[in-house]
């Protein structure tokens, strides 16, 4: 897990659905159900929090560096 999936782990012990609006976002279906979790209790959102930050991981967007360890700006080739 990434460093702000584990920042996300630490918000959801307080309040479960901010870790979820953070991460799925305001009026998804998984923000709902874990609002309707954490009415009836807090471990039911909790475990539901928990369970919406593991399945959805966070993925680092961006150009990886070459073997070189220089980036090409995206475009096949050019130089750098």
């Amino acid at each position: 897990m990434h460093a702000r999936d584990w920042f996300l782990v630490f918000i959801a012990i307080f309040l479960p659905p901010v870790a979820v609006w953070i991460k799925r976002g305001f009026f998804t279906k998984d923000f709902l159900i874990n609002i309707l979790l954490f009415i009836l209790g807090f471990f039911p959102g909790l475990i539901h929090a928990l369970y919406v930050i593991s399945k959805h991981p966070y993925e680092e967007s961006g150009y990886h560096s070459s073997i070189d360890g220089h980036t090409n700006g995206g475009q096949y080739g050019s130089i750098v």
